[in-house]
């Protein structure tokens, strides 16, 4: 379902700009690794690439699934969005894809409230069509 231009638009929440973030470091340090394993295995002239960037990839990638989950639970994405968020840490570069995707489609902005005890608010000048006035 495409995203309304106002749920575009909306201002990231604090959780939201923190997964932001932390996407955009997990995905820096995949490339990272990426080249290392090149510099590594391809031309095989150093091994200092996957030694850092190794460390670094571990670490972002465990602090992407952490804020990933808090970021479900904050910003009531239900199992679908945190699944696939979990899942777009595995191949190389696509938390940028979810990160993007999740942005656009506004669930990186507080959800809005729904008044307690109804799923629909109630229109305040139309008469219950059950019981008259």
């Amino acid at each position: 379902m495409p995203a309304s231009p106002s749920s575009a638009r909306q201002p990231l929440s604090r959780t939201g700009r923190v997964y932001a973030a932390i996407a955009v470091i997990e995905a820096f340090t995949w490339a990272g690794l990426l080249v290392g394993m090149f510099l590594k295995y391809v031309t095989e002239t150093t091994e200092a690439g996957v030694w850092l960037f190794g460390r670094l990839h571990g670490a972002a990638f465990v602090a992407y699934v952490v804020v990933a989950l808090v970021a479900a639970v904050k910003l009531r994405w239900g199992w679908f969005r945190t699944l696939v968020a979990l899942a777009a840490a595995v191949p190389p570069l696509t938390t940028l894809l979810a990160e993007w995707w999740l942005r656009r489609t506004g669930h990186l902005s507080e959800p809005t409230a729904v008044p307690a005890g109804s799923a629909v608010p109630a229109a305040q000048d139309e008469p219950d069509p059950v019981s008259p006035r």
